[in-house]
């Protein structure tokens, strides 16, 4: 099957190999497999391990944006801008968490494909 990289189906919360089931069933818990392909999103214990590294990604440039811009709006000291902008970010973690898991899921299985190659390899004469 192919895996493509897209930005669509990432954002849409969809099956990297089909791009037509959703890989969570509801806001905090994920289909075990794809309902439409069948294609299992878990690869193992600690998979998700790396989708960390995505929501590190996603939330850090949020977070030191908002606090850029309040500190440069309200010129409080740096640690009140960031505890209002952490606090402020909290109703995003979901959003973080479930986008960060999607384009784990999609990276993985782009870079790291587990079915086997559509045509034999060559032989050597």
């Amino acid at each position: 099957m192919a895996h493509h990289l897209r930005l669509a189906t990432m954002l849409q919360g969809l099956c990297p190999i089909c791009g037509e089931g959703r890989i969570f069933a509801s806001r905090w818990r994920m289909n075990p497999r794809c309902p439409v392909c069948n294609m299992k999103f878990e690869r193992g214990p600690g998979y998700f391990t790396g989708a960390m590294y995505f929501s590190y990604a996603i939330g850090i440039p949020i977070i030191a944006a908002g606090t850029g811009l309040v500190w440069w709006l309200t010129r409080w000291p740096l640690h009140w801008a960031v505890l209002l902008v952490w606090v402020a970010f909290l109703p995003l973690v979901p959003w973080v968490f479930r986008l960060s898991r999607t384009i784990f899921i999609h990276f993985d299985r782009y870079f790291d494909p587990d079915d086997p190659p559509l045509t034999p390899p060559v032989q050597a004469r």
